[in-house]
């Protein structure tokens, strides 16, 4: 459901909304914290802040922190930032261009299984899939987030 890249943000974004919002965390640390490769994760962590979804400082006390409130970012948000640029849609049962415009026989049945199957991920907060969870102590920093594939 989601990408390698969504999914270690949506990791990253469910440590630094368990860190508190404000938090700075660097991204050596987050990348321990989440299991996820550092190079890579400082990477999606620059995606996320020039989206909005995080703020970056630099410096011995920087890092990276929430620059927006779990209740209101989606795991759709978050995908969204990694979509990849998708080439025009191709029919189902053919090989011509197909859209709502000119729509083969499948094309409006695989919209609607499409449109379902993403509406969990605009639906679901960082809030919600931290609702049970406990806020990261100061003291207990070595908790990783793992998220199973296709959980979100």
């Amino acid at each position: 459901m989601l990408t390698k890249t969504a999914d270690y943000a949506l990791r990253a974004l469910l440590v630094l909304a368990r860190h508190g919002r404000g938090r700075w965390l660097p991204a050596d640390s987050i990348a321990e914290l989440t299991g996820t490769p550092p190079n890579y994760t400082s990477k999606t962590l620059y995606a996320l802040a020039r989206a909005g979804l995080l703020r970056s400082m630099r410096g011995p006390t920087g890092g990276f922190a929430l620059a927006v409130d779990p209740a209101t970012v989606t795991v759709a948000n978050i995908a969204d930032v990694f979509a990849e640029s998708v080439p025009a849609p191709r029919c189902l049962l053919g090989a011509r261009p197909c859209d709502a415009t000119d729509p083969c026989r499948a094309h409006e049945h695989w919209t609607r299984m499409t449109a379902a199957a993403r509406a969990p991920l605009r639906t679901t907060t960082i809030a919600d899939l931290l609702a049970d969870a406990e806020p990261v102590e100061a003291s207990r920093p070595d908790e990783r987030i793992h998220l199973r594939s296709g959980v979100a």
